[in-house]
């Protein structure tokens, strides 16, 4: 008995089997329990789904692409005069600009969970082209050996069979690793109790918002079923069409009784609300993008915004990136494909001026890096960082002095006769040579700004510190050398 009430059902739900219905022609696994075709294209009559993989292809396509190569010392540098930057970013096919075409993959991608591309090549080996191919024309073969090709149905019915090096395949989220799963597809339940509803209230709308069921009470009976079908016929016939709306007049006794269900008793209402919330999970897009402000504020708004971009399109960049190093790039371009988030996370004015004057007081952005990220040209002077005047690196940092006890009284002592004198000038300046030459040995070189604070330090004139540097250029550059050699410039400043 259970085994036949699970057909029953199976059989109730899966539309007309007769030989004259439809059940026969429709793909497979499109109707949902609610007995909607659900399909990727008739999803889109959704407007919650056509607005989530409208924000997701837009997002993507907006981003800017960046190539770099890495450096020796951990640095990037921006590649672009390789093949694959203009691919990308200025013409990836005949027929596309390369936002129409990042639009359109994701749009697959969002939808289907599968996108492709043929790949032509130059004699070089180098791509020349990513032509789109549409989802719904390709099928995935495997082959014996463990690999697999692609047979592709063009707009004419022809057939194709593309290698697996000729064709781009970008999957979403995946099983088995080689075909991508469609949302559509795993949310068809959800998504077909949505265009019911909908569909449902389009009907309910075009009958004035008024039910149409209902029965007619007849105290007296039908001579035969015949009888009673041209009743029914005729009084459909008076009140549809051309003639709906129009004053119903009964005979012999008959009273009309509507029956139906209200809006209100059904819910639906809140049945439409909780789809839009329902559809944005599905895509992992935030209520608020797809202007759902039921439970939006001021606060939150900002960050789901940035969440949107930590959770939702990061993971969609980083699957596009490693596709891209993966399937186009050769196995000898030591290059990386980044997607730059830096528009999105701008923010307001004053965080960025906040964000800009941290970075430059600090010294881990230069005023010309500011002024680039603002899109204002660089001016001539403003390359190099700038350093705090109270922070020094460790090694040119001096031991403290202790601080005075206020507990202690210091006795002034009598000047000191005029030998200690030269004495506390000889450690002066054996301090100040020592310094100096353990900076110099450091750097390994003599600037011109060394020159000038010698000169300063040890009170010399500036043309003695110049031919000393002079005579120190090409030696090799001893800590302790350097020390008696400032240490006797400073006894002796005419050199």
């Amino acid at each position: 008995m259970g085994l036949l009430s699970f057909f029953d059902r199976f059989r109730a739900s899966s539309g007309d089997r007769s030989a004259w219905g439809d059940f026969w022609f429709e793909p497979v696994s499109t109707r949902s329990t609610s007995g909607v075709r659900v399909t990727p294209d008739a999803s889109l009559r959704l407007s919650a789904v056509y607005a989530c993989v409208r924000i997701l292809s837009e997002t993507m396509a907006s981003l800017p692409i960046v190539l770099y190569r890495k450096r020796t010392d951990g640095g990037k540098d921006r590649v672009t005069d390789h093949w694959l930057y203009t691919l990308l970013c200025h013409r990836p096919n005949r027929y596309q600009n390369p936002f129409e075409w990042r639009e359109m993959l994701q749009g697959h991608l969002a939808l289907r969970g599968n996108a492709y591309c043929q790949i032509i090549t130059n004699p070089r080996g180098e791509i020349v082209e990513l032509v789109p191919i549409h989802p719904d024309r390709v099928r995935m073969e495997l082959l014996r050996s463990g690999e697999f090709r692609y047979r592709v149905t063009d707009r004419f019915g022809d057939e194709a069979v593309l290698p697996r090096g000729d064709v781009w395949h970008l999957r979403g989220l995946s099983s088995d690793g080689l075909m991508g799963m469609s949302p559509i597809e795993l949310a068809r339940d959800s998504l077909g109790m949505a265009l019911a509803a909908q569909d449902y209230g389009s009907r309910f709308f075009a009958n004035d918002a008024k039910p149409t069921g209902g029965w007619i009470e007849f105290p007296g009976s039908f001579k035969d079923a015949e009888a009673k079908k041209v009743f029914r016929d005729s009084y459909q016939a008076a009140q549809s069409g051309t003639n709906r709306g129009k004053v119903l007049v009964l005979e012999n006794g008959m009273k009309f009784h509507e029956v139906g269900v209200t809006n209100k008793d059904a819910q639906f209402l809140e049945l439409r609300k909780f789809q839009i919330t329902d559809i944005a999970r599905i895509f992992r897009v935030p209520p608020h993008m797809i202007a759902d402000l039921d439970r939006a504020t001021f606060s939150n708004i900002e960050q789901q915004s940035l969440e949107f971009v930590m959770h939702t399109m990061t993971p969609w960049a980083e699957r596009w990136e490693a596709s891209i190093g993966y399937e186009l790039l050769l196995d000898g371009d030591a290059l990386e494909v980044e997607f730059d988030f830096a528009n999105l996370m701008r923010g307001d004015a004053a965080s960025r001026s906040a964000y800009y004057q941290s970075g430059i007081q600090n010294g881990w952005l230069t005023r010309n890096e500011a002024r680039i990220a603002e899109n204002l040209n660089p001016l001539e002077g403003l390359d190099e960082p700038l350093r705090p005047l109270n922070m020094v690196e460790e090694g040119d940092a001096e031991e403290a002095e202790p601080e005075p006890d206020p507990t202690k009284v210091e006795i002034e002592s009598p000047s000191p006769p005029e030998e200690d004198l030269n004495t506390r000038f000889q450690l002066v300046l054996a301090s100040a040579a020592d310094r100096w030459a353990r900076r110099i040995s450091r750097s390994g070189l003599i600037n011109d700004k060394d020159i000038e604070l010698i000169a300063e330090a040890l009170a010399v004139p500036l043309a003695a510190v110049q031919q000393w540097a002079a005579e120190q250029d090409g030696q090799t550059l001893d800590e302790r050398d350097l020390s008696q050699s400032l240490n006797k410039l400073g006894t002796n400043p005419k050199g």
